[in-house]
């Protein structure tokens, strides 16, 4: 009797960038299912090489957050999440970029680049770890000027601790920076937490946990297909977590549904 059942190879990465390498090749030997074994950041490498193509992307979530596998209810779970190799179905979801770099689920300036910069030299990481990382340096910051112009031409300005740019509804960890955003609907969700305090920085890091942030009326918020984002000196920028040198003017657009999920069928 012939055995049908697909086969799989596992190609661990060795640096970075090697999983674009690895994927990009995966999709010119004709596969049509490329997985990720890792965190956002890993995701993030695998998917930019599956963009515009009929390979679809499954994710096996093990990262500090893993953002995009709780937008779209991937299972943390491994079993659970393997499992949808064989239950699961694929959902096009849209991407973004920051100065033509992709993202998929946040891009952000200000503070959160720089925890993220902070966070890539720790040997031990996990939610906790970022906590301790993000309070360390919460009192050495200081809040920047951004002006912001969404595709409509209306500039904006804004005084912001940290800036980040969705294309899903969250960090990961449930931390949710965005809560109306989602990641089919053409559209980028743009947030400015103004500059904290010792009476509102609690009340803020309550509310990003409830995922009612966007019901703030201090917390500017906006959504378009584009944002010009000006700042007063070039800096830190971070895509999905990853740390890149930008400008003191950074561009983010959006490309809708040009990346396939695989995702639970209900």
């Amino acid at each position: 009797m012939a055995d049908h059942r697909p086969e799989a190879a596992i190609v661990p990465t060795e640096r970075g960038g090697h999983a674009t390498e690895l994927a990009r090749q995966a999709v010119a030997d004709g596969c049509d299912l490329v997985m990720a074994f890792g965190g956002d950041g890993t995701m993030n490498e695998v998917a930019q090489a599956l963009l515009n193509t009929p390979a679809t992307l499954a994710l096996l979530p093990c990262g500090s957050g893993n953002g995009l596998a709780r937008h779209l209810g991937i299972p943390l779970d491994p079993a659970a999440a393997l499992a949808l190799l064989l239950t699961g179905r694929p959902r096009a979801i849209d991407a973004g970029f920051a100065d033509n770099r992709p993202f998929f689920v946040v891009a952000g300036l200000g503070f959160e680049a720089e925890i993220a910069q902070r966070f890539s030299l720790l040997t031990k990481r996990g939610f906790t770890g970022y906590l301790r990382t993000s309070a360390a340096a919460w009192w050495n910051y200081v809040a920047q000027e951004y002006a912001i112009t969404p595709a409509d031409g209306a500039r904006h300005a804004h005084r912001a601790f940290t800036l980040a740019v969705a294309n899903c509804n969250q960090y990961g960890n449930e931390a949710r920076i965005a809560p109306r955003a989602e990641v089919d609907d053409g559209l980028l969700d743009l947030t400015a937490v103004p500059p904290l305090n010792v009476f509102n920085a609690a009340p803020l890091l309550l509310t990003l946990f409830r995922g009612t942030l966007d019901r703030c009326r201090h917390v500017p918020q906006f959504r378009a297909t584009k944002f010009t984002v000006e700042r007063p000196a070039p800096g830190p920028l971070h895509t999905d977590g990853e740390v890149h040198e930008a400008g003191a003017r950074v561009e983010f657009t959006v490309r809708p549904r040009c990346l396939r999920v695989l995702v639970p069928a209900r």
